[in-house]
């Protein structure tokens, strides 16, 4: 099964991604959190995406589906996958039906985390990130609402979303996820 987890700064995708990876037994592959330490290790891709991280800004989508093509072909993705940061954009989320064609893999669906823009901010700064400053945060929550209905368009189209409410407990959005993928 593969699988995208989508919704906005402090919409709990990383928290669900823990459970669903161990709830499916797939690998959870967190873009942010590999992004983060090639920053920290001043890797090729850190080094490319310090600036943009840095000012609450997306990577670049070359950048990005380079990134992803070079991930997606590590053993540990070739059975199934949760990805959590990615796709960002309807240009991503095409590219990546790319790939997975290249690949001769289909995605299962993408999950939407829906979270109130108050919830998401008070969320994101609750976690102390040094990169979840308010003015980051707002700007982050501001881009995600302009780029994700042109993704949630893309994927309702195709049959493959499951919009959740994320405002629950981590465990009652684990159960309501289950359910709809088990539907």
């Amino acid at each position: 099964m593969r699988l995208v987890m989508l919704g906005g700064p402090g919409s709990g995708k990383g928290t669900q991604l823990r459970r669903l990876s161990k709830a499916l037994n797939l690998p959870g592959i967190s873009v942010g959190e590999i992004l983060r330490d090639a920053i920290a290790k001043n890797t090729f891709i850190g080094v490319k995406a310090k600036s943009h991280v840095a000012k609450g800004e997306l990577v670049p989508d070359e950048i990005m589906i380079q990134f992803m093509r070079l991930r997606l072909l590590q053993e540990d993705a070739n059975k199934g996958w949760l990805l959590e940061g990615y796709p960002r954009t309807a240009f991503q989320a095409e590219e990546l039906e790319f790939l997975l064609e290249d690949f001769k893999q289909d995605l299962y669906g993408a999950i939407y985390l829906k979270l109130d823009p108050a919830i998401e901010l008070e969320r994101s700064l609750a976690r102390g990130r040094p990169d979840d400053t308010l003015e980051i945060l707002q700007r982050r929550i501001q881009q995600f609402r302009e780029r994700t209905t042109p993704i949630l368009e893309y994927y309702a189209r195709r049959g493959k979303l499951f919009t959740i409410d994320a405002a629950g407990t981590p465990a009652d959005v684990e159960a309501e996820i289950l359910r709809q993928l088990k539907s």
